[in-house]
């Protein structure tokens, strides 16, 4: 059996439950008051503003067959969360978070080329604080590397059984052959996936490994860190 060491605990899409929405203000600031670092996820509007959600489109958390990608800040405002709160920009959580806690940010991948790097550095350019970019989308990682080298950058890594793309496209990205070009300084893999002994020649070579998303921290993992769901009553 594996021993568990020392390893990074990142909150997923920050400390939630059925009172405090997922990738929520008020899902972050209690990340910030329990000093445990945030992951959230982050997409861009059409005009240009960096927004904090999970998915692509509105149905599942405010029941709206709306994709956020076809929106503006304003017309989004018109939504608000379970609790009654607006999807916040990541400009509100980076002035909430203030540097006090890491952040892992996710880039989704709803729209093309690379607007969105484009847009995000803008914002991470000028904070003042610990964070670390990835994606499932390497090409975008790629590009971190080239205009932001200083940036830490990571892959996301899935099977991705659900996603609509060639079974070939989903070998060569769970294989990690993207690699070579993205350089990344981390892999987030999917823990469901394990195991995997391309992991364990990753960590030899000095990159780090995060699992997501842990529910059960009873299993030890000899990893770097994980990104774990727990809600803020726990």
């Amino acid at each position: 059996m594996k021993t568990q060491k020392n390893r990074v605990r990142i909150a997923h899409r920050g400390l939630w439950d059925t009172e405090i929405p997922e990738n929520s203000l008020k899902a972050f600031q209690k990340c910030v008051d329990l000093n445990v670092p945030i992951e959230l996820d982050v997409h861009v509007l059409k005009d240009n503003t960096i927004v904090v959600f999970h998915d692509d489109n509105l149905k599942r958390m405010i029941g709206k067959n709306v994709n956020i990608k076809d929106l503006n800040r304003q017309e989004l405002d018109k939504y608000e969360l379970p609790d009654g709160s607006k999807i916040p920009t990541l400009k509100e959580v980076l002035d909430l978070v203030g540097g006090k806690v890491l952040i892992d940010i996710e880039l989704k991948c709803d729209v093309k080329l690379f607007r969105i790097c484009r847009e995000l550095v803008k914002l991470l350019d000028d904070y003042d604080g610990s964070f670390f970019v990835k994606s499932f989308n390497h090409l975008y990682i790629i590009w971190f590397r080239f205009f932001r080298p200083n940036y830490e950058r990571g892959i996301l890594v899935s099977r991705l059984k659900d996603a609509k793309m060639p079974k070939f496209i989903k070998w060569f990205l769970f294989n990690m052959y993207f690699n070579v070009f993205a350089k990344p300084d981390f892999v987030a893999f999917n823990k469901d996936d394990l195991p995997n002994k391309k992991l364990d020649k990753l960590q030899k070579k000095g990159i780090s490994i995060y699992l997501w998303t842990v529910r059960d921290e009873a299993v030890l993992y000899d990893y770097d860190g994980i990104i774990f769901e727990q809600t803020s009553k726990n």
